[in-house]
């Protein structure tokens, strides 16, 4: 039988195509040697102008997928840096922030030097930084955060910036071609930080000594030479130029980044080449799209946060979300929350049953860096949404007194993934599913399918399958003259839970119990009177 190993390196998932290029880098499969460094490194970048991001998460929880299926190919050592770009002047205040009249006071200083508005951390860049972490942490990445303040100040970065400057008019003759006529007559890639005020300049250079590590500018106040050393923080680079020197200082082999930095990454590259060093491995994955199909925007606050997430569905599910077609534009907002947990769970059940390589191509293996727990969830997520619609209740133990009944050895204490689905369903249904319910009543010919559906159900044994009663409602269906079944179970959708999609049904009646629907039935008959036939969307039969 083959070993994991030689499944790896012909496995298609996208992780291991980005794994086995990375380990080219290193000599291939059969010559890979770890770099003078003695590991790979893999690094995130993160600009903690607004409040941490989904988006952000996505890119950590994507490379970390990639770093596992390099470990899998390789015994190369690996490290991933989850780096902060806190040194950024704040341009300015974004909209969802508290207190943003004192922010304003304080544009153009480096993140680190502005005030909390949270009133929580010595500094609004370390306030984001810390909320960066802790969603991190939430998830158990194993990461190493570096701040670029704390970078430039101890001197980290003290030889790359001397090799920059020494390079200067290469880099100048590199970037400028991609900048506007204006921008061009200012640009620099260093940015002093002004000694008097604290704010990060954007200043022309007007002398430069290689040998001493200084700049001159001429100070925007008084138009007086400064001269200061581009080295111990005194100076930070523009952000392309900061790029390509941190891959350099760091020795960085692989980032990600979104479609939108594609040009970017070809500029910083080239920066990165011509202080001497390769430019890490890349991948571009889409950007996400807010519910008006907007690009998600930090600073508008437009976006869906991991909190957000964590609310209406598991962990599981939302690293799922980031697994699957990386290099697709897709929506990231709440009705993508229960698509995306009902096919975690199809896909951790699939995955026990699978042959190894099968297993490798398998999401779940990826989602839980190759050992995915057993899962037992007798019931699907959307299964869940409608029971609790049809209870009217967010009583966890009302939900957990249908799924005992249906699924005797379900026991809230001993599945951790099923209480935390129904407590995520309760949630949902109350803030999503409830307030847009929209009953309506059965037309003459849906009224009459349903009286003969309370019969049919209600001469049926009490554990009948789900696959039965299924059977039974296609049946009745066909008897009513529904030419599309579809309409049919629409109107079951619509009449009995206010809603034009579902699970199937039959598998609802066999949780909800069959006395209580034919109850759900006639109490929903006896509200209104038949109706004229209405158009509806689709449903799940």
């Amino acid at each position: 039988m083959a070993s994991e190993r030689e499944l790896a390196a012909a496995a298609k998932a996208w992780p291991f195509e980005q794994a086995r290029q990375l380990l080219d880098r290193f000599g291939g499969p059969a010559a890979a040697t770890a770099p003078a460094k003695g590991y790979a490194l893999f690094e995130t970048g993160y600009g903690p102008s607004g409040l941490p991001h989904i988006g952000t998460f996505g890119e950590v929880a994507r490379t970390t997928m990639v770093r596992h299926a390099f470990a899998t190919l390789s015994d190369i050592p690996t490290k991933l840096i989850a780096f902060s770009d806190d040194m950024d002047g704040l341009r300015k205040v974004p909209d969802n922030l508290p207190n943003r009249e004192m922010l304003t006071a304080h544009l153009g200083k480096p993140l680190t030097a502005v005030p909390d508005p949270f009133g929580t951390h010595d500094s609004f860049g370390a306030h984001n930084n810390a909320r960066l972490c802790a969603f991190l942490d939430q998830f158990g990445f194993d990461y190493d955060f570096r701040s670029s303040t704390d970078m430039y100040r101890s001197g980290h970065f003290d030889e790359a910036l001397r090799r920059m400057l020494v390079h200067y008019d290469e880099v100048m003759a590199a970037t400028l071609p991609t900048l506007g006529s204006e921008r061009q007559q200012t640009y620099s890639p260093f940015l002093p930080i002004c000694p008097k005020t604290g704010i990060v300049l954007q200043v022309p250079v007007v002398e430069r000594d290689a040998e001493a590590g200084t700049i001159i500018y001429l100070d925007p106040a008084d138009g007086s030479r400064v001269e200061v050393p581009v080295t111990g923080g005194h100076c930070k680079l523009q952000w392309k130029a900061d790029w390509a020197m941190r891959w350099f200082a760091l020795d960085v082999d692989y980032e990600m980044s979104g479609k939108d930095l594609i040009d970017s990454v070809r500029l910083s590259a080239r920066i990165c080449r011509i202080l001497g060093s390769r430019p890490p491995n890349d991948f571009t994955y889409e950007l996400f799209l807010d519910e008006q199909g907007e690009k998600i925007s930090k600073s508008k606050g437009n976006g869906l946060s991991l909190e957000d997430w964590l609310t209406y569905g598991p962990a599981e599910s939302v690293s799922l979300f980031m697994f699957q077609k990386p290099r697709t534009a897709k929506r990231l907002y709440f009705d993508v929350i229960p698509k995306a947990v009902d096919e975690y769970l199809n896909f951790a059940a699939r995955y026990p049953e699978q042959p190894p390589e099968q297993a490798l191509e398998n999401p779940v293996w990826h989602v839980h860096a190759g050992s995915p727990p057993p899962v037992a969830a007798p019931v699907s997520f959307a299964l869940l949404l409608n029971l609790a619609s049809a209870c009217n209740s967010e009583d966890k133990n009302v939900l957990w007194g249908f799924i005992k009944r249906y699924a005797p050895q379900a026991i809230a204490t001993d599945n951790d993934l099923l209480d935390r689905l129904v407590g995520h369903a309760i949630a949902y249904y109350r803030d999503f599913v409830k307030p847009n319910k929209q009953y309506r009543a059965p037309t003459t010919q849906e009224r009459a399918a349903l009286q003969d559906l309370t019969e049919i159900l209600a001469g049926l044994p009490a554990d009948t399958e789900a696959s039965a009663i299924q059977d039974e409602v296609y049946a009745v269906g066909k008897r009513h003259g529904f030419e599309n079944l579809r309409d049919w179970f629409r109107a079951l959708y619509e009449v009995l839970f206010g809603q034009s999609q579902g699970p199937r049904f039959g598998s609802f009646v066999a949780l909800y119990g069959l006395s209580e629907c034919v109850a759900l039935i006639e109490n929903a008959l006896a509200k209104a009177p038949a109706s004229e036939p209405t158009n509806g969307a689709a449903v799940t039969t």
